[in-house]
C-alpha cells in the first residue's frame, strides 16, 4: 500500500472526538510513510485528516470538483491538488490514487463513497481494503444494518468481511496490511456500468 483514501465529514461534527481522530488518523498514515487521498477541502474532518498528515510530513492529495472548489475551500498546503468536473469524476480519481480505503464520521456523502468502494469490491473491481474508523462509536448503527443485511440473505457474509470495523487506527492500519480480499473474480466488467 501507498495510499489510503479517507472519506470524511466537511464539518467538524459535535462530538470534539472526530476533530481529534481525524488529525491523528493524519499523522498516523504520514508516519507510515502512507499518502493521504481525500477529498481536497480545508474545512471539517476533511481539513484535520490533511492538516494532520501535512504537519508530520506527509504526502496529501485532495481531488474536489469544480463546484466545491470555492464552497469547500479548497486546501491550499496539499502535495497535488486535482479539481475535477464533477463528483463522478472525483470519486473515480481518489478510488485509481489509493491502495485502500477508509471512512472516518461525516454524512451522507462520507457513507455514500465508502458504500461504493465496497460495492466495487463485492463486484471485483477492485482488491482494495475498506474499514470504518469507528470514533465514538459513530458507526455502531451503521454495523449493525450492515450485520443485519447477512442475517436478511441481502448480503453474502464473505462480502460482509470487505470491511473492517475497528475504533482503533493503528488496528485498522494493521489489518490493511495483512488484507486478502475474500472476493476472487470479477461479477461484470466495469465498463458495462
Amino acid at each position: 500500500m501507498d495510499r489510503i483514501c479517507v472519506y470524511c465529514g466537511s464539518r467538524q461534527g459535535t462530538d470534539p472526538a472526530f476533530v481529534d481522530a481525524a488529525a491523528r488518523f493524519g499523522r498516523l498514515l504520514a508516519e507510515r510513510d502512507l499518502g493521504l487521498v481525500y477529498g481536497g477541502g480545508d474545512v471539517g474532518l476533511m481539513g484535520a485528516v490533511a492538516d494532520g498528515a501535512l504537519d508530520a510530513g506527509g504526502a496529501v492529495f485532495g481531488v474536489i470538483p469544480e463546484a466545491l472548489f470555492e464552497r469547500e475551500v479548497a486546501h491550499e498546503r496539499v502535495t497535488e491538488l486535482h479539481v475535477v468536473d464533477s463528483m463522478h469524476t472525483r470519486k473515480r480519481r481518489m478510488a485509481d490514487l489509493a491502495d485502500g480505503f477508509v471512512a472516518l464520521p461525516g454524512g451522507f456523502g462520507t457513507l455514500e463513497e465508502l458504500v461504493e468502494m465496497l460495492t466495487w469490491a463485492q463486484l471485483g473491481f477492485h482488491t482494495d481494503p475498506c474499514g470504518l474508523l469507528n470514533v465514538a462509536g459513530y458507526y455502531d448503527g451503521l454495523v449493525s444494518f450492515f450485520d443485519a443485511q447477512v442475517d436478511a440473505g441481502f448480503v453474502e457474509p464473505q462480502h460482509r468481511r470487505l470491511l473492517t470495523v475497528t475504533d482503533d487506527p493503528t488496528t485498522l492500519l494493521d489489518e490493511f496490511e495483512q488484507y486478502e480480499s475474500p472476493v476472487t473474480e470479477r461479477v461484470v466488467d466495469d465498463t458495462e456500468l
